[in-house]
């Protein structure tokens, strides 16, 4: 069993940065996907980021199309840690964010095929 808990959230003002982590325990998240969903308020849950073992040491990270440029994932495997940096900050990044970590190699953008949730971590963007 994998428990995911998520990290960094806050309130912040718009054009800074926040990191959220992701923290996981039960055993090592290095083959696992792992991605970034958020839900802002009165919206459905979308995809934000995932990364995928691809073998070795090599880590692939995708972002959602709409937040490329200011978003970036990456993992610290030797905390069983993965990383969403947010650049940038505007105010509808506004959401509670989540991790989630499914046991495959390949991601999707389909919360539904997760296996495993964290309970959230709230970000409020101030203008």
């Amino acid at each position: 069993q994998v428990q995911l808990v998520e990290l960094g959230g806050g309130l912040v003002q718009a054009g800074g940065s926040v990191r959220l982590s992701c923290a996981a325990s039960g055993r090592a998240l290095n083959s696992d996907a792992v991605a970034w969903f958020r839900r802002a308020p009165g919206k459905e849950r979308e995809f934000v980021a995932a990364s995928t073992w691809r073998g070795g040491g090599t880590y692939f990270g995708f972002i959602a199309d709409s937040m490329k440029g200011r978003f970036s994932i990456r993992r610290q495997n030797a905390q069983n840690t993965v990383i969403l940096q947010i650049n940038s900050l505007k105010p509808e990044d506004t959401a509670v964010y989540y991790c989630a970590a499914r046991s495959s190699n390949d991601y999707t953008r389909n919360g539904r095929d997760y296996d495993y949730w964290g309970q959230g971590t709230q970000l409020t963007v101030s203008s």
